[in-house]
């Protein structure tokens, strides 16, 4: 089953949403805010796609952090972030089997399921 990570108020996850049901691909919406994440799905997405692919710099989350976490982010640092505060994840994230994909624009997800 394909599982799609987001918050629902985020329009890019509701058009990777809309494109999977018009598409009828089964899937499930798994909003990161009710359903906390746990670490070792933060780590399979770091080795499937880098934290700094996952880190959103651009959040709102991500401006009144202290100047000192920001210059000395790491590996560990940027998932125990992002674990705490979701909305510093890129959205969506898409898994498809073991595959991990980030973002949405309706070519990539016709790649991936083509």
């Amino acid at each position: 089953m394909v599982k799609i990570y987001g918050i629902p108020n985020c329009d890019t996850v509701r058009k990777a949403v809309k494109w999977l049901e018009a598409k009828d691909i089964e899937h499930e919406f798994i909003d990161y805010r009710k359903n906390p994440l746990d670490r070792s799905t933060l780590e399979h997405w770091d080795e499937a796609i880098g934290w700094e692919k996952l880190l959103n710099k651009r959040s709102t989350a991500w401006r009144p952090l202290e100047q000192s976490i920001k210059d000395n982010i790491d590996r560990d640092s940027a998932i125990d972030l992002m674990k705490d505060k979701v909305t510093l994840i890129k959205r969506p994230v898409l898994v498809k089997g073991n595959d991990v994909h980030l973002s949405f624009k309706p070519e990539q997800y016709e790649s991936i399921f083509n």
